[in-house]
């Protein structure tokens, strides 16, 4: 898993030596002032390429020039879009556009800079925040599990970010937590990428416990015989198809005093369905189902780099739902954690059991607000594609708080109602609740399923089902995990410990 090491250059752009300058623009006709001395230094190119109609400076264009002149070998000029809408997450893009093209062209070093003209008046921490945590999305690669190719690329090593020398402490100061960003985003994306034969529950407790290790953190680890002492039925109950033995990991950072937030991230390794089996048809990416739990221990990475000053819980159920002939069956009735029986409908309604007995755990810790994330159903992508989180929750303070931190991470949120009507989906005949509700509303009725489970505290649920991975190979991320969620919850986090 290599990592990706940043570095800041005060040198004037035509005077940074490096394989590869990135320098990202906005949409125009003509050069920007601000890049009149490169260009001279560079023959003229990026004057005639603009004029030309060549680079647009639309967001995901790009333009790479071999220079006359000058000290960089390459420069690849990347277009953010209309200068009055450059946002954080702009350039961010922009950054892990160059990064992706530097790993494609196998330089190893790279030179990251934005024209004034293109900022928006973004402020120079946010820049050096988003400059790094782009190139470590855009370089991210994973190999490890095939043979060495003819023509190997190698790793993109290190980021340069170029800027003015009157604003580099608060570019260092967005480059620190831009380190710390990437690194639990790196990570995140690792886990998601294991298979599942690699990835199982003990595999996520062992994990955790290198980075309680590392970090000083508090862990506990419940295995199956704690889980049945505990009570977590639920968990259990999903967990007793597969010969893999449950985890409950509950990890634990504190800096100061006062109440924690809590993170719960669904942990399901593999998810066949269960005996409401899935079809074949790309089942191999059931493997991504453990995602929330990926965001949790990438979140916790982050946080033991940064060290803020504030508590956090992480809690990660983790199990695989599997058929066998000790699987959980459509029409049983489990009992959860916190006492409410469930009937279950269909087995591969699994997130929610786990979750609703993690939400039930973690009242223990009078937390000051719950985040869980979760690939919980298939409807969210038939509501949002692959663009937005669904978030339901039961405070509308925290909603607003989650989505703004998801428009500063350009991890963007849009809330779905958990209207009293809808909770008339999960009436069960014989139990408490049942697990599902049929199609209709079904991202909703996983919500209201999770709040029938939340007792005493403020809770936002996130469904990442629809962003968690990519099929596509964007200019920006290569194809699969995306480590979504990480970013989220690391902004949430910063700005509660007034960082």
């Amino acid at each position: 898993m290599s990592e990706i090491t940043s570095t800041l250059a005060t040198a004037p752009l035509a005077q940074v030596e490096t394989p590869l300058l990135a320098v990202a623009l906005a949409q125009g006709p003509a050069l920007p002032a601000s890049l009149a001395e490169l260009d001279r230094a560079a023959g003229g190119g990026l004057a005639r390429a603009i004029a030309s109609g060549d680079f647009k400076g639309k967001r995901d264009d790009s333009l790479l020039l071999y220079p006359s002149g000058g000290k960089a070998q390459r420069i690849l000029l990347v277009g953010v879009g209309k200068s009055g809408e450059v946002t954080r997450s702009s350039i961010r893009r922009a950054a892990a556009v160059a990064a992706k093209r530097a790993r494609a062209l196998g330089a190893t070093q790279l030179a990251f800079a934005v024209a004034p003209e293109a900022r928006n008046n973004l402020a120079a921490k946010d820049l050096g925040q988003v400059i790094v945590e782009g190139a470590g999305q855009g370089a991210w690669t994973f190999t490890e599990l095939k043979a060495a190719p003819d023509d190997p690329k190698p790793d993109v090593e290190t980021v340069a970010i170029v800027c003015d020398p009157k604003e580099a402490t608060q570019v260092a100061a967005g480059q620190k937590v831009g380190d710390g960003i990437a690194a639990g985003h790196r990570l995140a994306r690792y886990l998601q990428m294991q298979p599942g034969n690699v990835c199982t529950p003990s595999y996520l407790a062992d994990r955790a416990q290198q980075l309680a290790t590392a970090y000083g953190f508090g862990l506990t680890v419940l295995d199956r015989a704690a889980l049945q002492k505990e009570g977590l039925a639920a968990l259990l109950a999903v967990a007793q198809g597969s010969v893999q033995e449950p985890r409950f990991i509950v990890l634990e950072y504190r800096a100061t005093d006062g109440a924690a937030l809590a993170l719960i991230g669904k942990g399901v390794t593999f998810d066949s369905g269960g005996i409401s089996i899935k079809p074949a048809q790309n089942m191999e990416d059931m493997k991504f189902d453990m995602s929330g739990a990926a965001a949790v221990l990438g979140t916790f990475e982050t946080l033991g780099r940064l060290r803020p000053k504030i508590n956090v819980i992480g809690l990660i159920p983790s199990t695989e739902n599997l058929p066998s002939g000790t699987a959980v069956k459509p029409g049983d009735v489990i009992k959860s954690h916190l006492g409410k029986t469930i009937e279950v409908i269909n087995t591969d309604a699994e997130g929610r059991l786990i979750l609703c007995d993690a939400l039930s755990y973690v009242r223990r810790f009078k937390p000051a607000a719950v985040l869980d994330a979760a690939t919980l159903t298939g409807a969210v992508v038939v509501a949002l594609g692959h663009v937005a989180i669904g978030v339901m929750g039961n405070d509308e303070a925290l909603l607003a708080e989650v989505r703004e931190a998801g428009e500063r991470a350009g991890e963007r949120c849009w809330p779905l109602p958990l209207w009293d009507e809808y909770r008339e989906l999960l009436k069960s005949d014989i139990a408490d609740v049942k697990n599902s509700g049929g199609r209709g509303a079904g991202t909703i009725a996983g919500g209201w399923f999770l709040r029938e489970f939340v007792d005493g505290f403020p809770w936002v649920h996130l469904d990442i089902a629809g962003t968690a991975y990519t099929d596509a190979e964007p200019p920006h991320q290569t194809k699969g995990p995306t480590a979504v969620g990480v970013r989220l919850f690391t902004e949430f986090i910063l700005k509660r410990a007034g960082a």
